[in-house]
């Protein structure tokens, strides 16, 4: 099908205060209406109010991405309310660090809901929107552990792995059918406000080009949406010029 006259909705379903945002406000500055989500839509008014200021479009919306009814309403509402989906960005975190034995089954179910199956349910509702139209990319924020996992992170390694194997999965059915799935493996410690507060010494030993920026990221997934079918790219990687890999 050919491509529609406007760009489109950009859904970020994860859209925290660093790398979420800047998907969107990058989206949005090609003129994509943009629809962020986190638990909290009180949380997104700065970022909301930042990318209309500048004379985007966008739009907040409280969602817990590992409950199924409220990501089929998500997407039936943005379809319906909005316009079509031609991009959805999942974003969500669950990097939390427990040593093996202080895992418990609780700790691990839930990071693996909102690794994994937060990604699956995100990933099948926006390709049943998608579908009809032939068109569209879906996008999965990876990171170090879903190619090794650390000491201490046994439960996001697990959560983070899986959501690798369901964008394989998922690239190897539906791109055939016209939509580009992509999986981007941040590796690297992000420059956000968490970072600098907790890891202040490792991120002024890095230095300003030895920390993933977040508009540099963002830079990458708005790469990924404008590949041509010809030339798709599956998986990419990220990190600074410092980081050991």
């Amino acid at each position: 099908m050919p491509a529609p006259a406007s760009p489109g909705v950009c859904a970020v379903i994860g859209a925290g205060d660093a790398t979420g945002a800047a998907i969107a406000r990058r989206f949005a500055r090609e003129g994509h209406e943009v629809c962020v989500a986190r638990r909290s839509a009180e949380a997104l008014a700065p970022l909301v109010e930042s990318i209309v200021s500048a004379g985007g479009l966008a739009r907040a919306f409280a969602l817990d991405a590992r409950r199924e009814q409220q990501v089929i309403a998500f997407f039936d509402r943005i379809e319906a309310e909005v316009g079509p989906v031609e991009v959805a960005v999942f974003n969500v975190g669950g990097n939390v660090r427990f040593p093996i034995l202080e895992t418990t089954t609780q700790k691990y179910f839930k990071v693996w809901e909102m690794c994994a199956q937060a990604g699956f349910l995100v990933g099948r509702e926006a390709a049943r929107a998608m579908l009809p139209r032939g068109r569209g990319s879906i996008l999965f924020t990876g990171a170090t552990a879903s190619v090794r996992g650390a000491a201490g992170f046994a439960a996001f390694a697990g959560g983070k792995a899986a959501l690798r194997a369901l964008a394989q999965s998922m690239a190897r059915e539906l791109g055939p059918q016209g939509l580009h799935v992509a999986h981007v493996v941040v590796d690297g410690m992000i420059d956000t406000a968490f970072a600098r507060e907790n890891f202040a010494e490792r991120v002024a030993a890095a230095g300003p080009d030895g920390i993933l920026n977040p508009e540099h990221v963002a830079e990458a997934y708005w790469w990924l949406h404008r590949q041509p079918r010809d030339a798709w790219t599956f998986e990419l990687d990220l990190r600074p010029f410092v980081e050991r890999w």
